[in-house]
């Protein structure tokens, strides 16, 4: 069993911050007692996040020899070429070496169902952005945005929308579901 939490931007992926002040924790958002985070969100990404109480459950999704796929959502800034999403696709170097190949594809437009965010995306008129739907099979550091940047495309939003066969779906920021697997 999954507890699945679309995860609000400016969320600490863990439930205490020692911080002053602190910031916004899981405990805002989670109820349910002893459930964990299953991977990691960075602060400033936002979308699914899995949290359960079996640890071997955790781990066959968080070890990277399981390689299970994971898609985001990633607004960029510049308009992709098909050169840089063929790097994406095929791998890019990083400085802890090259990533595995992704699947990287262009959005045509912003899917219908996206929530604005909270602040938003600063907005420049001279500098276009786009949508690109990216999917891994590892989960280094920041991965994806450290791969939009060397290839030229440094990223202002990260949704991820899907891990293995547990989609985002509707859920509704800050809001949890119960995910049998």
């Amino acid at each position: 069993m999954f507890l699945a939490l679309n995860k609000p931007y400016g969320v600490l992926c863990q439930f205490t911050d020692r911080s002053t002040p602190p910031r916004r924790t899981l405990a805002e958002f989670v109820r349910q007692p002893d459930v964990y985070p299953a991977g990691r969100l960075d602060f400033d990404s936002e979308g699914l996040l899995l949290l359960t109480d079996d640890g071997a459950l955790a781990h066959r999704l968080t070890d990277p020899r399981h390689k299970i796929e994971k898609t985001y959502l990633v607004q960029v800034e510049g308009a992709p070429s098909e050169d840089q999403l063929r790097q994406l696709q095929q791998s890019v170097l990083l400085n802890d070496g090259p990533t595995l190949p992704a699947h990287a594809r262009l959005l045509a437009s912003v899917p219908d169902w996206l929530w604005p965010r909270d602040p938003p995306v600063r907005f420049r008129k001279t500098v276009a952005d786009a949508w690109i739907e990216l999917s891994i099979r590892e989960g280094r550091n920041r991965q994806v945005r450290r791969m939009t940047a060397a290839v030229g495309l440094p990223t202002l939003r990260l949704i991820r929308v899907r891990i293995d066969k547990i989609a985002l779906d509707e859920l509704a920021p800050g809001k949890t579901r119960i995910v049998r697997e």
